[in-house]
């Protein structure tokens, strides 16, 4: 009774399992015509559909083709008897899927087999051009290949459906529970896993029903159908341990009884009564087939870009720039925006300015905003990205406040007609603040300027948060890092075009430009507005600081562009001070940060020494562009600074340098 009742409720789950919930009937978004030539093998028939037979590492593999395809090439991958119950493929099959299998058998699930499945799968993503997603279909002993699979690499795997399916190879064939195993069967078992007796068997630890943590976190949906009466694999050693531990896990499943029909080899084949339900459900678990977000919600517009599209119109010209850190720097979704802005504007002449220097974030950018952009002539739009690297540098909301609003008042300052866009890219903390109900604070603080300016905006850490919530696709199978892959690049590409698109439209375009629109009060009085690097000459040379003239490290850490090959000024002996003098209410320095970067100590017109540790956690194996605010805040007027090197080391260091490439001054 307790079995039935424990069946039942995930049989009602299924149907109530909000993003997974079923009765959703939808087409594919695009259908394409067949295009069979380029698999390999012996062509024949499978129930009316066109199926290929050919050898993978000297493994027969079979692809049945559907008459025609859906969008991405969608799969099922039929791990075991392929030929049992096929009702689910013949449907999906006239959906546009195509159903494989390769023979494994011998291996049930073990390392050499899954090891096998990665290359098979590789080979038929990367040559054969199907999905980077699969379906799985794991029957009986089908179970343990799937799932062993699946937890080692989940990020590749949409759904899993099984019937009746081994989830410890302990009750079946090892027959240690309440069925009666296969001794047969178990001999292959402990030939596939290398055990050495029963015991080291028993003892193993990774069953299907085992370390299903990876795979409740990448929320891979999961349906088993069941037989009540199977005593062959009983469910209560099988199904019900794993969906019970899987759904503790966080991870959605489901367990549906088949108690219907015919029950036969005691109970453990049962006739699949719904496989249009099953077909739903690997359907509606397949990007293709499911409805996806609409950028546009993560836009807001404002004032748009109506001055730029008018200079590019009426003017045929028009210089466009690129703001950021290494996601700016990176080509991708750079060189896609560029396309887009020259398909739109087909006779103009444009320049295109790429200033991304990886690892830099708002502050450096408001230092650096006139020597990398402004100084190269009138700017008529200017991209702005720099919410990663202002987390990941530690930047305060303070900074980031003064330094966003510094881009740009210095922007409009060199042309009040300037058209500027801030975007917010993804990283996995941002994705993960958004999931618990959290707008990431470095997103709040650029909002408050790109609000108070009137600046369009694009949200993509919330629009790829929202995007892999609505499963189009997965962090580390598809995005893979914060830097893009090619599919996240494309991302990226797709959401900053469709706003260009949309502010664009002639009838969003106002037909004069607001040149006469002043610009606002200040958000904070001390923001970095008259922001500007100072490079580090022979003028600062004193005693124990020397100039080099075109520095580049001996260490073989790596370097970052405007960093190496530059007039660098260094100190490696502590105690010899530094003077300088300075007029404003900010100081910092711009330093090469490496392996042997050191401590500081500097003092502010003869007050109390203070201590800076450059060394940071990337320097170990990089000389990492590092912008230290020494002090802010001032009264706006004359000052000194006096520098050291202190005699202490960063635990983690080498040495004890400073090595100043810029100072910067607002």
């Amino acid at each position: 009774m307790m079995k039935l009742l424990f069946s039942v409720l995930f049989a009602v789950s299924f149907w109530i399992s909000g993003p997974y919930a079923l009765g959703i009937s939808d087409s594919p978004t695009k259908i394409h015509g067949n295009e069979t030539d380029h698999f390999p093998g012996t062509k024949s028939y499978w129930k009316g559909f066109v199926r290929y037979d050919f050898e993978f590492e000297g493994r027969a593999c079979r692809i049945i083709c559907p008459s025609v395809k859906a969008e991405g090439n969608p799969w099922i991958w039929n791990a075991r008897f392929p030929d049992w119950h096929t009702e689910t493929d013949s449907i999906l099959l006239s959906e546009g899927f195509y159903v494989t299998n390769i023979n494994t058998d011998e291996f049930n699930g073990s390392h050499e087999g899954v090891s096998i499945w990665d290359r098979y799968f590789k080979f038929v993503t990367d040559s054969l051009k199907l999905e980077n997603k699969v379906a799985l279909e794991g029957i009986s002993r089908g179970g343990l290949y799937v799932y062993n699979f699946a937890k080692k690499y989940p990020y590749r795997v949409s759904c899993i459906y099984c019937e009746a399916p081994v989830c410890d190879f302990k009750s079946w064939p090892g027959g240690f529970g309440k069925g009666p195993g296969s001794q047969q069967d178990w001999q292959l078992i402990l030939k596939a896993y290398g055990f050495k007796n029963d015991q080291e068997a028993k003892s193993f630890k990774d069953n299907p029903v085992d370390n299903l943590e990876m795979l409740a976190a990448e929320k891979v949906p999961v349906l088993h159908m069941i037989g009540l009466n199977d005593t062959v694999v009983p469910p209560d050693e099988n199904s019900f341990i794993l969906i019970d531990r899987y759904i503790r896990l966080g991870g959605p499943a489901t367990v549906i009884p088949c108690t219907r029909g015919r029950q036969e080899l005691k109970g453990h084949h049962f006739d699949i009564e719904t496989p249009d339900l099953v077909a739903r459900f690997i359907r509606e678990n397949t990007r293709a087939f499911r409805s996806k977000l609409k950028s546009e919600k993560y836009h807001l517009y404002r004032q748009g870009l109506s001055n730029s599209a008018l200079r590019f119109e009426k003017e045929k010209s028009g210089r466009v720039a690129f703001l950021g850190g290494s996601i700016t720097y990176n080509s991708g979704w750079r060189d896609s925006v560029c396309q887009t802005i020259q398909k739109r504007f087909p006779e103009t002449a444009f320049e295109f300015i790429n200033a991304g220097i990886p690892s830099l974030g708002s502050l450096p950018d408001a230092f650096r905003i006139n020597n990398d952009v402004l100084s190269k002539g009138r700017i008529d739009l200017l991209f702005v990205e720099a919410a990663v690297n202002d987390r990941t540098n530690g930047y305060s909301s303070q900074s980031q406040i003064r330094s966003m609003e510094g881009i740009v008042r210095q922007s409009k300052t060199s042309n009040p007609q300037i058209d500027i866009v801030f975007m917010y890219f993804a990283d996995p903390d941002k994705i993960n603040d958004y999931n618990t109900g959290i707008i990431p604070e470095e997103i709040q603080n650029h909002e408050k300027v790109a609000f108070h300016y009137n600046i369009p905006s694009i949200n993509l850490a919330r629009e790829v948060a929202a995007r892999i919530n609505n499963r189009e696709f997965t962090w580390r199978g598809d995005f893979i890092d914060l830097h893009p892959s090619r599919f996240g690049q494309q991302i990226y590409n797709n959401s900053i075009s469709d706003l260009l698109v949309k502010c664009w439209k002639p009838e969003n375009i106002k037909m004069n430009y607001s040149q006469d629109q002043l610009i606002p009060p200040k958000l904070d009085p001390l923001c970095y507005d008259k922001g500007k690097l100072i490079s580090a000459g022979k003028e600062y040379c004193t005693e124990g600081w020397i100039l080099d003239s075109n520095w580049s490290p001996e260490d073989g850490a790596s370097t970052r562009e405007d960093f190496v090959h530059v007039p660098m000024l260094i100190c490696t002996e502590p105690g010899k001070i530094l003077k300088t003098a300075f007029k404003g209410t900010a100081i910092g320095i711009a330093v090469a940060s490496g392996p042997d970067a050191g401590i500081i100590e500097y003092s502010i017109d003869g007050k109390e020494w203070k201590k800076a540790d450059l060394f940071t956690q990337w320097s170990a194996f990089l000389h990492l562009p590092w912008f230290v605010t020494l002090s802010d805040g001032l009264k706006n007027g004359n000052h000194t600074l006096r520098l050291r090197l202190d005699n202490d080391m960063n635990k983690s260091g080498k040495g004890t340098s400073c090595r100043i490439r810029y100072f910067f001054v607002n």
